[in-house]
């Protein structure tokens, strides 16, 4: 767990990976015709096990390269969409063996890419910039579409030599719906030129399926047309810099609106966003994120994203994990990375802070996956409702982004900061360790009405070793109202 957003999921070389392959998977291009909604999965030689193997190898290169963004509330909200989703997905492309799983990137670019066999991510900038949920749905849908027809080795398989380039760039990426400007900064020309030969055929079969699925997951198809105005309102400097070198997507909207006419949604639209406005205002408190082609840049200089604990990475993901952990120090230190948050932790925990959030945890208890012993502190924002509730709502969020966990026991009062709270145990057998796992939850209220939560985390057979210094940090706590 290494802020809630790896505890969220226990998920998540390719060699010359660029961020510019990325970009440039797939270029924007027309439509030729959505009239015609059957579709049919290009020829492919390839077996599922291909896809999957190549898209694990590509998701470990890009989290070297590219942040993944420490943000509980945001990783669970991407989460949610891209599982509601995929159980939308037409029957004849469903792969029982791929495992869709979905993370934010640090990164300002309208954009999003999907990588053969599951793994998908979001921009930053992409959440941001969305004007609602069905836009967001929609580029996801579309990159899910690239997935499931798994576009990647199927355009291998047209290749003469496709054996001999199964590991070249372009053949590991899905394909990403927005290009990028990173694309056009960077000029990986290879890798441009040989996947636009058939971007046209296959975002043609992206759009379409893309759109099914939203129908299927109740969203309106329309919003994914809809999110290439966005991106044109996005002009300028900090927008897309493909607009200006490749094909307008006019026809491309209006298709897809066409395409949606002749589409059942199955429920009511969502029209109201409220979770997608939580969520960008929490990122919008943030640091200002960097493009993906500065982040790449930085890495190709030996300073990888995340290599440091100043909010613009995921910074804990770079820890390796250990079965030799050492037990919390006796002595303690004092945290001031939070400005309205004082609290002392053992003196051998390292701190990752991002927004406002921090993660503690002694060294081979975090990496990519999270942490497995230590302490999360932060600020969930669950509305308008009663600290009782938001503090329920918390813990469901908290379960459904880690199917091992259970919750152990009704809410129950406590005392935290000196205010009124509520606490709750959840347990389960951890992925890292193979352990049943504590997670100990405490939470109070703010007077912004926000709720502060102290999550506590470690391996059954450990608690005892744990329990002074889990105590002397509660203890510890002071909280100064924003």
């Amino acid at each position: 767990m290494g802020d809630l957003v790896a505890m969220n999921r226990r998920i998540f070389n390719v060699r010359a990976f660029s961020a510019a392959a990325i970009a440039l998977a797939v270029w924007i291009t027309p439509i030729i015709s959505v009239a015609q909604t059957t579709i049919v999965a290009p020829k492919n030689k390839y077996k599922v096990q291909d896809d999957i193997k190549l898209g694990n190898q590509a998701a470990a290169e890009a989290e070297r390269t590219f942040p993944v963004l420490s943000n509980a509330d945001a990783q669970i909200y991407v989460q949610r969409i891209g599982e509601r989703l995929v159980a939308n997905i037409p029957a004849q492309f469903q792969h029982p063996e791929f495992t869709y799983r979905f993370k934010v990137i640090n990164a300002s670019d309208l954009n999003a890419f999907a990588l053969p066999g599951g793994p998908m991510y979001v921009n930053r900038g992409m959440i941001e910039k969305a004007r609602n949920e069905g836009e967001l749905a929609g580029v996801m849908a579309h990159e899910l579409s690239h997935v499931a027809l798994r576009h990647s080795t199927a355009q291998a398989t047209k290749q003469s030599s496709a054996g001999s380039i199964l590991g070249q760039l372009g053949l590991i990426l899905g394909g990403a719906i927005l290009g990028g400007e990173s694309g056009a900064q960077l000029g990986a020309l290879g890798a441009a030129a040989w996947m636009t030969k058939f971007s046209r055929e296959y975002e043609t079969q992206a759009d379409t399926l893309g759109a099914q699925i939203m129908a299927n997951a109740g969203y309106d198809p329309r919003d994914l047309a809809n999110v290439f105005k966005t991106i044109q309102s996005e002009g300028g400097s900090n927008g897309p810099a493909w607009l200006s070198d490749h094909p307008d997507p006019g026809n491309r909207y209006e298709n897809i609106n066409h395409l949606a006419e002749t589409l059942r949604i199955g429920q009511a639209p969502p029209r109201y966003s409220p979770g997608l406005e939580r969520v960008q205002y929490e990122l919008r408190q943030l640091p200002p994120a960097r493009t993906m082609a500065q982040l790449e840049e930085a890495a190709k200089n030996g300073n990888p994203a995340g290599n440091g604990s100043n909010g613009n990475g995921y910074p804990s993901s770079n820890g390796r994990y250990s079965t030799n952990v050492q037990y919390p120090s006796s002595r303690v230190r004092s945290y001031t990375g939070l400005s309205w948050l004082q609290i002392k932790v053992p003196s051998n925990w390292q701190d990752f802070t991002s927004g406002d959030s921090v993660t503690f945890a002694p060294n081979g208890a975090y990496g990519d996956q999270g942490i497995t012993r230590g302490a999360m502190v932060g600020v969930y924002n669950g509305g308008n409702r009663s600290l009782q509730s938001n503090t329920q709502a918390y813990v469901n969020d908290i379960i459904q982004g880690n199917s091992y966990l259970r919750q152990q026991s009704y809410l129950s009062t406590t005392t935290l900061a000196g205010r009124s709270g509520y606490t709750a145990m959840l347990s389960g057998r951890s992925p890292i360790t193979g352990q049943t796992e504590l997670v100990t939850i405490y939470t109070t209220q703010l007077r912004s009405g926000e709720t502060f939560y102290v999550a506590t985390v470690v391996p059954q057979s450990e608690s005892e070793s744990y329990y002074y210094s889990f105590r002397n940090l509660l203890n510890s706590i002071r909280l100064s109202d924003y």
